[in-house]
């Protein structure tokens, strides 16, 4: 199915390197007016970035491990001196993160993360109507920097029942 995503994350440049929750998605699911009224337990399939399946998210090839950043000493930012004043940027070399992946996964490119087709079961209730938002935890998009991931939106389409409709869908639940 399509997937949307819902919300992101930004923040300032010290955050960049603290672990991020997933994005939340939102996927749709289409089931028959009998199964709306009796409940069923069914898989929504989507694809969507995930942990990677080879470094487990970790970005660094499978044996080996990331290294803290010579340049910054693992804070992620370097100062910069302009007269009086002292700025922090961000490190050129990790790009914030405080470490540095000398030998990257080769699924994932050192990015810890990679776009799969994943098939996640959803319960959805007795009488769920047309339209209803159900929410799965912790099954949206990986986080970044060992964050969270974040909760997949399921929205649920009942077909009309010959005999019943989509009215008569409502006037029993």
């Amino acid at each position: 199915g399509e997937v949307r995503g819902c919300g992101g994350g930004g923040g300032r440049r010290a955050a960049r390197r603290a672990p991020q929750r997933g994005a939340d998605l939102e996927s749709e699911i289409t089931i028959d007016f009998l199964d709306a009224v009796g409940g069923i337990t069914t898989s929504v399939s989507f694809t969507a970035e995930a942990q990677c399946s080879e470094c487990h998210g970790s970005g660094a090839r499978p044996g080996t491990s990331p290294q803290v950043c010579t340049e910054c000493g693992g804070s992620g930012e370097i100062a910069m001196n302009q007269g009086f004043f002292s700025t922090a940027q961000v490190c050129p070399v990790c790009h914030g993160r405080g470490t540095v992946i000398p030998d990257p996964c080769p699924r994932c490119h050192g990015g810890g993360t990679e776009v799969r087709r994943r098939d996640v079961k959803v319960k959805l209730p007795v009488g769920v109507k047309d339209g209803q938002r159900i929410k799965v935890a912790k099954r949206g998009a990986a986080g970044r920097n060992g964050g969270p991931p974040g909760d997949l939106y399921v929205v649920v389409k009942v077909r009309p029942h010959p005999v019943f409709g989509r009215r008569g869908a409502r006037d029993l639940t």
